[in-house]
């Protein structure tokens, strides 16, 4: 099965009525971790890099990793994203490398610190529809922003979207899946207190765009457990919160239909790699904490893709290709 616009499988989302995970990968081990938990639980799939990601892997690496999973992995429908795309060319880069998604964050300037103004947001969201629809390739743009840096990315400011303006950008964009703010943040300090998210936010961008696929960020759980394990093996996270899985569970049911997940799986490898350690001092070959690094976040992503209501819907739908999309695209134009 050939990689798949993203657009097909939160267009899928919607009809079921279920979330898809979009999971950061940055090396081998969460690349198959990932897939692995997909294959066994028979779910579709956002494979998502940042641009820091990227640039770590010296951009091809990432790729063919990717491209390896999709080979391994011929009967899943998988699509290839970017997270946080901060300008044109870095949505251009993407594409060139075979992405089937692009994510387009015109909430913020290219600094990718410094919030925007709403003109600015339909500008740079609209060239990059306009580019990327030409090859067929999905995007996601963002309205608001969240709390929270990761990744270099962030105003660390929380801007609750402003329902009474998603319909006009949408429209005036063309983009296909909307990232809205809810009071989530980045990383794995989400919150001091008991999380207070904006569902009415939600419920209002839902009658106004019905059937049209929302976005959490900043959507990793931080459980608890996980943390346990790498602050008994010296690590200090001591204040570190998430989002409740019901939490996201009640955002699916209002029509989120793609979630993003990375804190989570960073902490499972780190308490894992931090227990061998302790346990095992005298180890030195990386795949001996490696392996059980790519066991744990494996572990962990089974429970989110039955949680997010992912799994056994793999093979629900024929995959489309970037081509029929881009047909369907042009059709569009037309009318």
């Amino acid at each position: 099965m050939p990689l798949v616009p993203m657009k097909q499988l939160l267009d899928e989302a919607v009809k079921g009525n279920y979330g898809v995970g979009a999971y950061n990968v940055n090396n081998m081990e969460q690349v198959q971790a990932i897939v692995w938990a997909a294959r066994d639980t028979q779910s579709p799939l956002i494979v998502q890099a940042s641009r820091g990601a990227l640039k770590y892997s010296s951009l091809v690496y990432l790729k063919h990793l990717m491209l390896a999973a999709v080979e391994e992995n011929p009967d899943l429908p998988i699509a290839m994203h970017l997270d946080h795309g901060n300008n044109l060319d870095s949505c251009k880069t993407a594409i060139s490398l075979g992405f089937t998604s692009v994510m387009i964050d015109g909430s913020l300037m290219e600094d990718g610190k410094t919030a925007s103004d709403y003109e600015y947001n339909v500008k740079v969201t609209k060239e990059v529809v306009n580019y990327a629809h030409e090859r067929g390739v999905t995007v996601e743009g963002e309205l608001g922003t969240l709390g929270g840096i990761e990744d270099g990315v962030g105003s660390g400011e929380i801007h609750v979207t402003d329902p009474a303006m998603v319909q006009d950008f949408v429209e005036k964009t063309g983009v296909d899946a909307l990232a809205v703010a809810i009071g989530t943040s980045h990383g794995a300090y989400k919150f001091k207190s008991e999380p207070k998210l904006a569902f009415d936010v939600l419920e209002e961008t839902g009658k106004r765009l019905p059937g049209f696929p929302l976005v959490m960020h900043g959507s990793s759980s931080v459980p608890a457990e996980l943390v346990a394990v790498v602050n008994k093996y010296g690590g200090k996270m001591p204040d570190a919160k998430g989002v409740p899985m019901d939490a996201i569970k009640k955002g699916i049911t209002m029509g989120v239909r793609k979630i993003n997940v990375d804190t989570d799986s960073r902490i499972a490898m780190t308490g894992a790699i931090r227990k061998v350690f302790g346990e095992t001092p005298d180890k030195f070959d990386p795949r001996d904490y490696l392996k059980p690094a790519r066991e744990a976040v494996y572990n962990l992503l089974i429970t989110k893709m039955k949680d997010f209501g992912t799994a056994g819907h793999a093979k629900d739908f024929a995959p489309k290709s970037l081509d029929d999309y881009r047909q369907l695209y042009a059709k569009k134009d037309r009318k």
